[in-house]
């Protein structure tokens, strides 16, 4: 227990130091976490780390998952569903396949099955390396709504197939009819569950008013989905994706005060279970390494195959599957809006990171077969899949921001264009409102002066005159800053009467977040 204790304080520390430094190095988090992991792991007298399969797949997945259907809009996956397909179902079916060959041309005493399983596990991509770069820079919607949908998407498809081929080698057995059938039962049952579930969450965010609560439930939704589905041999990948969905869609009906601390609550339970994956990556494979070497000497060469095989299928699939249906298909093509730039396509050939979803995967897998043997090749397995995320994340990701600037991608003057418009309704709407509590005979002053910051906000986003339109903003700057500025007086004198005993801490607490929400407004 002391010993544990120790690992989780070392764990938390790292992820707290790597959130620090890596912004300023302009690397990404997760990427400095796998080198960091790698690095401690060679340091003299360091434990070894070992999480049971168990706690990676039903604690650290679902909340990972259901967080990454909250982040997805449904908006741009609907419109660009073709192109999510065709990665999420289309490349990696072409995974398995193509990892499944180069895993038995290099590790012939592998059973096929064990090579398709290997195929499954490493298809799923994982957007959090990426994002952590993309969020940055002013990079088309297209390309960040595709690839937020893909990993969605193929996190489902990918566990599906690693669900159906574990069933397949512990049974011995394989008939296409049968391989299909269940497949359809895996994906169609988790779907159910997921929607259930999701109608009843809805139901119940739309009832309860405490955010403490919400907050409980929001944490039994991916969990209760995900193991509702497992004990009817369902997908609860899929019932989580869907439930997280589906109540992402109703989130409107959550208070505001409780949608804003339950958002800021989520941000950091992810980061914090990303950050313990791609730590755990880093620390554990210089010890598999080690021990595959040993037991076969040729095994990290196979692996990087493997490796190499993942990230050039998606650089061969994603040029045809990109142009050739919208080429064929004018409507297609309108709906999509045209043709999308070769930049973009490279680049999202290149966003093809592996991560906590591959993980889980390569975890979940049996250690014994039905006799008490052990599992073919799930060794091998684990190995080929920890080298993958590991080449994926610092080959690729590594390199992502140099050729994003290399390729120049046009800006994302859609979705800004989206944001300001947006703004401007906003804005009209509040003035509109404001406007009615006014008569003829009475405003009160606070509510002229609201209405002037928000008239130049407005004017800001409207004016079509250079000079007033920097006018008004500069209008709107002073009004901030001067908030700003009392609101920190306010600040520095509440502290001074909580220093010399006038209030109490909590007292002190209560109106220092009372001033840290009007700061927010």
């Amino acid at each position: 227990m002391h010993d544990a204790l120790l690992t989780l304080l070392l764990l938390l520390t790292l992820v707290g130091v790597v959130s620090i430094a890596a912004p300023r190095l302009w690397v990404p988090p997760p990427i400095a976490l796998v080198l960091v992991g790698l690095g401690v792991a060679f340091l003299p007298g360091m434990p070894r780390l070992e999480l049971a399969p168990s706690l990676i797949l039903l604690f650290f997945l679902p909340p990972l998952l259901y967080a990454d259907a909250f982040n997805t809009s449904w908006v741009d996956f609907k419109r660009w569903i073709r192109p999510i397909t065709m990665l999420a179902v289309g490349l990696v079916a072409a995974t398995i396949v193509v990892v499944g060959l180069v895993t038995k041309q290099m590790f012939p005493e592998l059973p096929w099955a064990a090579c398709f399983i290997l195929g499954a596990v490493v298809s799923p991509t994982d957007t959090v390396a990426a994002q952590s770069i993309l969020e940055r820079l002013r990079i088309p919607r297209r390309a960040t709504a595709i690839l937020g949908g893909e990993s969605l998407v193929n996190d489902a498809t990918g566990l599906v197939g690693v669900q159906i081929g574990v069933a397949v080698a512990l049974s011995g057995a394989f008939e296409a009819s049968a391989v299909v059938w269940q497949f359809t039962l895996v994906a169609g049952g988790g779907i159910a569950i997921g929607l259930i579930a999701g109608l009843s969450i809805a139901w119940l965010n739309q009832k309860v008013r405490d955010t403490t609560a919400l907050f409980a439930l929001s944490l039994v939704a991916p969990y209760a989905s995900y193991v509702a589905s497992d004990r009817v041999g369902a997908s609860g990948v899929l019932a989580v994706v869907t439930s997280g969905f589906f109540v992402a869609w109703r989130i409107h009906q959550i208070p505001a005060e409780s949608r804003v601390r339950l958002y800021s609550a989520w941000e950091l339970i992810t980061a914090l279970l990303n950050g313990f994956c791609f730590l755990y990556i880093g620390l554990t494979v210089p010890r598999l390494l080690t021990e595959q070497q040993a037991d076969e000497p040729h095994c990290l060469i196979g692996a990087l195959l493997v490796a190499f095989a993942v990230i050039a299928t998606r650089l061969v699939w994603v040029f045809p599957g990109s142009y050739l249906p919208l080429l064929w298909s004018p409507s297609l093509r309108e709906r999509e809006g045209g043709f999308p730039s070769w930049q973009a396509v490279l680049l999202t050939g290149w966003c093809g990171m592996r991560g906590a979803v591959s993980l889980a995967a390569a975890l979940s897998i049996p250690q014994f077969m039905p006799d008490g043997s052990p599992f073919p090749g799930r060794g091998v397995v684990e190995f080929c899949t920890l080298v993958t995320i590991a080449a994926t994340l610092l080959v690729q990701g590594l390199t992502l921001k140099p050729m994003i600037d290399g390729l120049r991608i046009p800006a994302d003057a859609q979705g800004e264009h989206e944001v300001r418009l947006a703004r401007i309704d906003l804005l009209r709407a509040g003035i509109a409102r404001l406007d009615a509590f006014c008569t003829e005979t009475l405003c009160p002053i606070a509510v002229h002066h609201l209405r002037h910051a928000m008239v130049d906000q407005l004017q800001a986003l409207e004016e079509k005159d250079a000079a007033e339109q920097e006018l008004a903003q500069r209008r709107h700057d002073v009004s901030q800053d001067v908030k700003r500025a009392v609101l920190e007086s306010q600040s520095a004198a509440l502290l001074a009467l909580r220093d010399r005993g006038a209030i109490n801490d909590r007292t002190y607490l209560e109106l220092q977040i009372e001033l840290d929400k009007a700061a927010e407004t």
